[in-house]
């Protein structure tokens, strides 16, 4: 199915979220690339754990998704990523560790294993970028293809700088955004303070296609949760897809992976950009159906399969 397509390269963190009574592998950028895996479009991931027990639990990830290793970097020093969450009432607290393994992704081995393969996207975020050697890899991993570059923005307070996220813009084609976050780049980078939620104000549009001209992007997403999503292009086409159904929301973690992962898979595949939405929007609301970022069971993707990908 994929066999004339180029590989969609994932970069970043992987990591666990320690609930203390439970540990669950996570991280944005290993969701993505895990989903990628089971619809059978076989990324590049390229991250870096340590050699410990959470380690070895995301390693077991690698092996229950079928996922290709040759971007897997294991530290002999600095712990797999590692965020404690304490539970609250309706709410959740994430202490992220600072020095984890992600922190330090090789620049050579990262180049080395993506000279194996034809880029056509390249998926990153910022968390990956807070340390010094791992933004530097990502730099000249961008540097060295002119591969599509997608950034799942990520605005956690004490782990990306304002300079970070500019850096990243400029090197982003198609940058995807919650609503909060459009509210912050809009602070930052443009001289309008239109409602960052109200998607029908001219004045949000005209703030957008600043963002598009200033960082020369190709587009700009910007998710709504239960609203769906919105796509403002460079031409200030605007394009909105409603969410997808949901009978029970057990929780929404995750739920920006699944829609960047079927973004991904649809612009690999080909599909027409209201189609990608549509789909991207029914499989994020489905995940919101489950526990956790991605599903216990692969057999939960085969339903997709069988509707999407049968051609």
């Amino acid at each position: 199915m994929f066999a004339d397509t180029k590989t969609t390269v994932v970069f970043g963190e992987a990591l666990v979220d320690d609930f203390i009574t439970e540990v669950v592998v996570g991280g944005a950028p290993f969701n993505v690339a895990r989903h990628l895996a089971a619809f059978g479009a076989a990324p590049l991931t390229i991250t870096r754990i340590g050699s410990d027990a959470n380690g070895a639990t995301v390693r077991a990830e690698f092996a229950r998704f079928r996922m290709r290793e040759d971007g897997l970097q294991v530290d002999a020093v600095a712990p797999t990523g590692r965020v404690i969450v304490e539970r609250g009432e309706g709410t959740h607290r994430f202490i992220i560790a600072p020095d984890q393994a992600y922190d330090y992704i090789e620049a050579g081995a990262a180049l080395a294993a993506m000279s194996r393969c034809t880029p056509a996207t390249i998926y990153f975020g910022t968390l990956a970028q807070r340390a010094n050697d791992s933004c530097y890899a990502l730099t000249q991993l961008l540097a060295a293809t002119p591969a599509r570059r997608f950034l799942d923005l990520n605005v956690r307070e004490g782990q990306v700088t304002q300079r970070c996220v500019f850096a990243s813009l400029h090197h982003a084609d198609i940058v995807k955004v919650n609503e909060d976050e459009l509210g912050n780049l809009f602070s930052w980078y443009t001289h309008a303070r239109p409602c960052p939620t109200d998607m029908a104000d001219e004045r949000l549009h005209a703030a957008c296609a600043i963002l598009i001209r200033v960082f020369g992007l190709t587009g700009l997403i910007v998710t709504l949760g239960e609203r769906g999503a919105v796509y403002f292009g460079a031409e200030r086409f605007r394009l909105h897809a409603g969410a997808g159904d949901v009978v029970d929301v057990v929780d929404t973690v995750g739920a920006g992976d699944a829609f960047s992962a079927v973004f991904l898979l649809g612009s690999a595949l080909g599909w027409p950009l209201e189609t990608i939405l549509s789909r991207a929007n029914e499989f994020a609301a489905a995940i919101c159906g489950i526990t956790g970022a991605v599903p216990a069971d692969t057999a939960f993707y085969e339903p997709w399969m069988t509707r999407w990908l049968a051609d």
